[in-house]
């Protein structure tokens, strides 16, 4: 028999070295214990391995985790972005692609707050969206307005704070919401300033001329201080507005005009998506009368004008506003009508048109005359042609809301 030490020694290099041979004097009572210390290793050698194939299977999975969250991130940016631009071509099927999509809630601040914050989304396009007379568009108008903070801030300050968030639309009852919506918050936001909401709504649309007014090369009688001041006398509920207010605003315009968004989306596809009307018409030329047929699409009170329907930019382009159309007699082709400028027979129309080497030039015609394929289009070329033309919405509801004002000062 050896000592403890050399027990202990031996046992140990056995555990160590299972192979070493026992050493022949050893009691059974030792040889046991051996045995012992054999099995724990193995069971703790087992227990290392299967901590280290747990801890090799949970290195697995988190680095699939962060794969997968990375793949499922790029998909949902990709399906963001599929919506803007679903939403720059026809905003109503956007908005319904994100929430079907689980990427937007189906309420009037989720969907505010989407259109507040604007990412990649198409100003003009927030606008219609906003401008519609839906229920549930005017309570995402509302919403949309209310995320506009216009404490403190004088009116033309709010102003341009408000219309740098969307291009107020081209039809006159979607800008009267949309400027009601703005009057009510400024009024919200800044008691006892005006008498009433129709107070600030009319000045709203007064500082808005003005601006037109003051900075449009094509307007040569610029209105002076003292002609806004008297425009807008006794719109206060009958009273008048402090001369100090109005001369502040008439020199905030004077000194920056209003500035516009730049759109973040394709314009044109936008413009054309939902027409009024399209289709081939015969134009007779400025210049050389000579017929030449063209693919019309009537659509935000113009006339727009292709050589092809498949291309992307027109090859001229005739504003409305102001216009006036008429039923006329040609020699040469039938079922015609003319676009001209009512009272002013020779006065050249401002349009513009596209030369074959590519320069946008100003249009030379004193009158357009165009020709339908059957007297059935022609009529309703015309219906529609004569539902777009309108003047200046902006005077129309101005005049409107003035008469308002008055007959409540007349109650």
């Amino acid at each position: 028999m050896g000592t403890v030490t050399e027990l202990c020694a031996s046992s140990f290099q056995a555990f160590l070295c299972p192979t070493v041979q026992l050493p022949d004097d050893l009691s059974p009572e030792e040889r046991q214990e051996l045995e012992s210390i054999r099995r724990r290793k193995q069971e703790l050698l087992q227990d290392i391995q299967r901590l280290k194939d747990e801890i090799a299977e949970v290195t697995h999975e988190i680095e699939n985790l962060g794969l997968t969250e990375e793949r499922k991130s790029m998909q949902r940016n990709k399906q963001v972005a599929m919506g803007r631009k679903k939403f720059n071509m026809d905003p109503k099927k956007g908005i319904r692609f994100l929430i079907d999509s689980s990427l937007l809630k189906e309420t009037r601040d989720d969907i505010a707050q989407f259109l507040y914050k604007g990412e990649g989304l198409n100003k003009t396009a927030i606008g219609d969206y906003l401008g519609e007379r839906d229920n549930f568009n005017l309570e995402v108008l509302h919403a949309f307005v209310e995320l506009h903070e216009f404490t403190d801030l004088n009116l033309v300050q709010a102003l341009r704070q408000f219309l740098w968030s969307f291009r107020l639309p081209g039809e006159a009852q979607k800008i009267d919401r949309m400027m009601e919506a703005f009057a009510q918050r400024y009024c919200h936001c800044n008691p006892g300033v005006f008498q009433s909401t129709d107070t600030c709504y009319v000045l709203s649309f007064a500082v808005i001329m003005l601006n037109t007014s003051l900075h449009n090369p094509n307007v040569k009688d610029k209105p002076s201080v003292q002609r806004f001041t008297a425009m807008n006398r006794g719109i206060n509920d009958g009273g008048d507005l402090p001369d100090d207010l109005l001369r502040n605003l008439y020199d905030s315009i004077k000194n920056e005009p209003f500035k516009i968004p730049e759109d973040d989306g394709n314009d044109l596809t936008h413009t054309f998506f939902n027409p009024d009307r399209e289709g081939w018409l015969l134009k007779l030329g400025g210049r050389v009368k000579t017929w030449k047929r063209r693919w019309f699409i009537l659509t935000d009170n113009c006339l727009y004008y292709f050589e092809y329907t498949t291309d992307k930019e027109p090859r001229g382009i005739i504003p409305l506003e102001n216009l006036s159309i008429r039923e006329v007699d040609d020699s040469k082709k039938p079922n015609c009508f003319e676009l001209f400028i009512p009272d002013h027979k020779d006065q050249v129309i401002k349009a513009c048109k596209t030369e074959a080497d590519g320069r946008v030039v100003e249009g030379n015609h004193t009158f357009y005359r165009i020709s339908a394929p059957t007297a059935e289009e022609k009529d309703e070329w015309i219906s529609s042609i004569k539902a777009a033309i309108s003047k200046d919405p902006f005077y129309e509801m101005l005049a409107a809301r003035k008469k308002k004002v008055s007959s409540l000062k007349g109650l």
